[in-house]
């Protein structure tokens, strides 16, 4: 049985991940965090098709190419109902601070947690973990991998910040706790930085929970 297929750019200002998945039988592509440099990210996908885009949290480095990505496939954008109205506003979604004026299209889905994204035979879970933003989410693969497309919830060696409006650090360690109940062999894309898996994160990373 062919396994889920796994595409990483890194792409924009901000050297964030962009994810292109796919069910490994040639099935149409999910596109997680279209971060930026949208002619990279067109060209990449080579024009197959994209089922959708998905957003795992509302801040602008994660979504700089969503328009023009949405504009060359046609498919709809799904962001957790938390982050919903973030990434139509240059000051909610973070990049007024930083000098850029990035947006995206509202949403055509708001998720919730249990959502799942479906393309062809790929399913991906959607887990709502808030502390880096209300709406983080991660993109769960049981069948395929398992892999955890995690944002910007986790890292090698670390976690989201906590300390940007909407961050909070109670809430982070409660979303963390959850994904150290992954199986241990699960390898993890993040938003930022090289992969990981849930053991190395469980022998490794500082804010872990510990029993």
């Amino acid at each position: 049985m062919a396994g889920t297929a796994v595409e990483g750019l890194t792409l924009g200002e901000l050297e964030t991940n962009c994810w292109i998945v796919s069910d490994g039988r040639g099935g149409p592509l999910v596109v997680i965090d279209p971060a930026g440099e949208p002619d990279v990210l067109i060209e990449a996908l080579r024009g197959r098709a994209v089922s959708v885009v998905v957003l795992t949290h509302g801040h602008f480095d994660h979504l700089g190419a969503a328009s023009a990505v949405l504009a060359a496939t046609g498919a709809p954008l799904f962001v957790h109902s938390a982050d919903a109205a973030a990434v139509t506003n240059a000051a909610a979604n973070g990049g007024l601070v930083f000098g850029f004026d990035a947006v995206a299209p509202a949403p055509d889905r708001e998720l919730e947690d249990g959502d799942v994204v479906a393309a062809g035979a790929l399913r991906l879970e959607v887990l709502h973990t808030p502390g880096h933003t209300p709406g983080s989410i991660c993109l769960y693969d049981a069948d395929g991998g398992p892999h955890l497309f995690s944002g910007d919830t986790l890292f090698a060696g670390s976690v989201g910040r906590t300390d940007f409006p909407g961050g909070d650090a109670r809430e982070m360690r409660a979303s963390v706790g959850r994904l150290a109940a992954l199986p241990a062999e699960t390898l993890v894309h993040p938003g930022h930085g090289p992969d990981t898996t849930i053991a190395r994160e469980a022998r490794t990373n500082f804010f872990w929970p510990r029993a």
